[in-house]
């Protein structure tokens, strides 16, 4: 960051000075600045929009498969050389251990490279369909792809998209999210490294407002959008890009059911999901939320998991005793607190109540894990995303009462199933209306399989072969072979 200042990146080039907005972000972990960045708006957007329907229309980007793997690893080459420094940045603007934001790193430059092979591997048909009547199917890139990125995995939620948009041969302009504007910037100084990626062929600004955003939405050069995000802001995007019908690729909200049958590893099992609630603040959208536990075994199991969950160190992400850092903002720390205080006015029991700490820990955004017991299904708080270290125990009779319970909510992104029984576990997780089911364990992801929502959790699916799909199209080219001349 030149100066200090985290710019946009737009036609090979790193705009924004002290002459028009700036910005900054904050350590959630103590309030204080962590870096300057200009804020960006429309006028960015446009520019960058611009920038990369010219390097589509006007290069050989789309045709050069070779070209982009190479520029795939280049760019993954470049993020392995600058892990700590992106890494040390994620931890102060986002507030995770640091552990957690290397892991990030790591995993993102993992993707670039499983991209990079799929890029050579775009293969099309050809069939006779009836004599002398030839078709080809060939895959096409979408053209100018918008991804507009949020701030509690900044890097790896943007690799996901962008590495298979190059992988297809689309262009891109990036949306940052304004809380991790510096950590964004950083990557995209490491993309700037990469020989083979020609100037305007990724493009970034940041901004605070929305304004960029909506054009991206708005915009009939941009054919392609992927967003990460609350299913209310996915919406939004849905309705408004009804007017130039563009491809949209969303992954939106989830709130993911964890089934704890009576003859699952308890120990084994409460100190998964305690990780698997806990991990980046509770603020992921595969985060385990709530917790079905059969009532043979529900009250020791509540306990196993009262006592992880007051277990756990709360600390700043670059202290490596932390396992629970703080939320993003106070905002939203107040908003967890009153998700729990309307779910107790409204009959659930508190096991655990979500404190804020005390002594050098109170000037930032921390909230120590909360534990709900709920017994009423139409509690709210089953019915929406919480985002944050909160949990819920509800209890069940039978797995077909497991299975509906599981099933009640308008998301379906993540859930998990734990038993000693397979069998039991794989028929369940059959009747799960989710995108992705873990059997005795909750999370893992992995570059080569695809993720996605079921219902209001988003359209599409990102990581694997089917990632790529997101960012080609189809096309039928149809000719006659003719007679041979006599």
């Amino acid at each position: 960051m030149m100066d200090g200042l985290a710019r946009h990146w737009i036609a090979g080039e790193w705009t924004g000075s002290a002459d028009r907005s700036e910005a900054i972000t904050l350590d959630p972990a103590d309030g204080s600045e962590v870096c300057r960045f200009a804020d960006g708006s429309r006028p960015e957007a446009d520019a960058a929009i611009a920038a990369a329907r010219q390097v589509y229309d006007d290069s050989g980007w789309a045709h050069d498969p070779r070209r982009r793997a190479r520029a795939l690893l280049e760019m993954a080459d470049a993020l392995d050389a600058r892990r700590p420094q992106l890494a040390e940045t994620l931890c102060r603007e986002n507030g995770k251990p640091l552990g957690e934001c290397l892991h990030e790193v790591t995993i993102s430059s993992s993707e670039l490279r499983f991209y990079a092979g799929l890029a050579r591997a775009n293969f099309g048909r050809i069939m006779e369909t009836e004599p002398g009547q030839m078709s080809m199917i060939a895959r096409e890139p979408m053209g100018v792809a918008g991804i507009i990125v949020p701030w509690n995995a900044p890097l790896i939620l943007l690799v996901r998209s962008l590495g298979p948009a190059l992988a297809a041969g689309c262009t891109a302009v990036i949306k940052h999210a304004a809380q991790t504007a510096g950590t964004s910037a950083l990557a995209c100084e490491a993309f700037a490294a990469a020989a083979s990626l020609p100037p305007g062929c990724v493009n970034a600004f940041s901004e605070s407002g929305t304004a960029g955003s909506k054009q991206l939405v708005a915009s009939t050069d941009v054919d392609v959008l992927s967003y990460t995000g609350s299913t209310h802001v996915g919406k939004l995007i849905m309705a408004d890009a009804a007017g130039t019908l563009k491809r949209l690729n969303l992954e939106l909200g989830g709130s993911a059911p964890c089934i704890v049958a009576e003859d699952a590893d308890l120990g084994r099992t409460a100190t998964a999901l305690v990780k698997a609630g806990m991990i980046m603040a509770g603020q992921q959208c595969v985060a385990a939320s709530r917790v079905i536990v059969h009532e043979k075994v529900f009250d020791a199991f509540a306990r196993l998991l009262k006592d992880a969950l007051a277990a756990m160190v709360i600390g700043r992400g670059s202290d490596s005793a932390t396992q629970l850092g703080p939320l993003i903002d106070a905002r939203s720390r107040e908003r967890v607190e009153g998700i729990a205080a309307d779910a107790v006015s409204g009959g659930a029991r508190l096991l655990l109540a979500p404190t804020r700490p005390a002594g050098p820990l109170a000037r930032g955004s921390f909230l120590s894990p909360g534990l709900l017991q709920v017994d009423d299904p139409a509690t709210p708080i089953l019915h929406q995303e919480i985002f944050g270290p909160l949990l819920t125990l509800q209890r069940f009779a039978t797995e077909a009462e497991a299975v509906r319970r599981a099933n009640d909510s308008r998301f379906g992104l993540a859930a998990s199933v734990w038993s000693a029984d397979l069998r039991r576990a794989q028929r369940i997780a059959q009747q799960i209306k989710a995108g992705t089911v873990w059997i005795n364990m909750h999370g893992r992801l992995a570059a080569e399989i695809e993720t996605g929502g079921y219902k209001e959790s988003g359209l599409g699916r990102l990581h694997g072969v089917q990632g790529l799909e997101e960012f080609l199209q189809t096309k039928h080219v149809a000719w006659e072979l003719g007679a041979a001349a006599s």
